[in-house]
């Protein structure tokens, strides 16, 4: 599907499902509609209220090929997936349905150990550098760490998107009815980037 994006990746706390709503939200504010699909058990649904997107539940198999289906009759709107970690049948299955694969990443060996072992497996998948530091030393610090492990796999990783603690908002059940401008800034930023890759003529 041409506006199907999943977020998957085998590790856990990556901030996968955090990525799925700041996208989602970034499309919202540039006039694009989309939704939220979430597929992890342990986590419970949204209300829509608010939101500039819609969250669904497509924690069973059957949910999700419904959501699936419908999204193939409705040519306007995006659809994300947020995958869940070590769900490696279930990520190959996203990845094989989905226009782009994002595989977020933290700033720390571990994650890029598994981000590299990913980006070989999903071969058109692309590395989303997440809850990146802000600070200007420690953005040194994972920028020299990105080009001592991360060098062959330069030209297939987003831009960052930088840590921002009012990220949490979007996680909330109900989300206030104003959100912080910086907030709005990053989302935009991580949608303008998948568009370009998604939508290049948008």
């Amino acid at each position: 599907m041409n506006r199907l994006i999943c977020v998957i990746g085998n590790k856990g706390g990556t901030g996968k499902t955090s990525i799925t709503h700041m996208l989602c939200h970034g499309l919202g504010l540039l006039g694009k509609r989309s939704i939220a699909v979430m597929t992890d058990n342990f986590r419970e649904p949204l209300s829509r209220e608010g939101r500039l997107y819609t969250p669904l539940d497509g924690r069973s198999p059957e949910k999700l090929e419904k959501i699936v289906a419908k999204l193939e009759t409705m040519p306007d709107w995006y659809g994300v997936i947020d995958g869940v970690a070590n769900h490696p049948e279930m990520d190959q299955r996203l990845y094989e349905m989905s226009a782009l694969v994002l595989l977020p990443f933290r700033d720390s060996h571990e994650d890029i150990r598994t981000v590299r072992n990913d980006l070989d497996t999903y071969t058109r998948a692309f590395g989303l550098p997440s809850q990146w530091p802000t600070n200007p030393w420690q953005q040194m610090a994972a920028e020299r760490t990105l080009d001592e492990l991360m060098q062959d796999y330069r030209a297939r990783l987003l831009d960052p998107v930088y840590a921002v603690s009012c990220s949490k908002l979007l996680l909330h059940t109900r989300i206030p009815p104003e959100l912080p401008t910086v907030l709005g800034n990053v989302c935009r930023g991580l949608a303008w980037q998948v568009l370009a890759r998604i939508s290049p003529d948008e």
